[in-house]
């Protein structure tokens, strides 16, 4: 299994919202960069992928869960998909940008060389020490 970061602004979209979304989950649209396309044609069923909250609070809120792999965005158009998620669970602890960056072991993690990138892998090793900085 593969591990995976997904950024949005609770504004637009919240963990809350994707908690509400239920067991249907939903779909993730708005992507539009190549690197992060390719990072959503990666993903396979069952992937782990921490929630983030992008401008507005930046920190990682909770896990979630991809239950439909990457298919045509047909309202975008090619080359551009989608992934469906549903929420598995909140971090008891968020983890803020600031305390990922203060900690030398993530110094290499996309979250912080690619900050941009909306979609990104994370690796077993970031994923166990984010967790165990969540409170998980």
């Amino acid at each position: 299994m593969a591990h995976w970061l997904i950024k949005s602004e609770p504004s637009v979209y919240s963990w809350d919202d994707l908690v509400k979304a239920g067991a249907k989950g939903t779909h993730w649209d708005g992507v539009k960069n190549h690197t992060a396309k390719l990072n959503l044609m990666a993903m396979k069923k069952g992937d782990q992928v921490f929630f983030y909250h992008s401008n507005e609070g930046l920190e990682v809120v909770g896990i979630a869960e991809v239950i439909k792999e990457h298919y045509p965005w047909t309202e975008a158009g090619p080359p551009w998909v989608l992934v469906d998620f549903k929420a598995l669970k909140p971090l008891p602890k968020p983890v803020s940008l600031a305390a990922v960056k203060a900690e030398p072991k993530l110094a290499k993690m996309s979250l912080v060389t690619s900050f941009r990138l909306s979609v990104q892998p994370v690796t077993d090793e970031e994923w166990a020490l984010v967790c165990k900085m969540g409170g998980l």
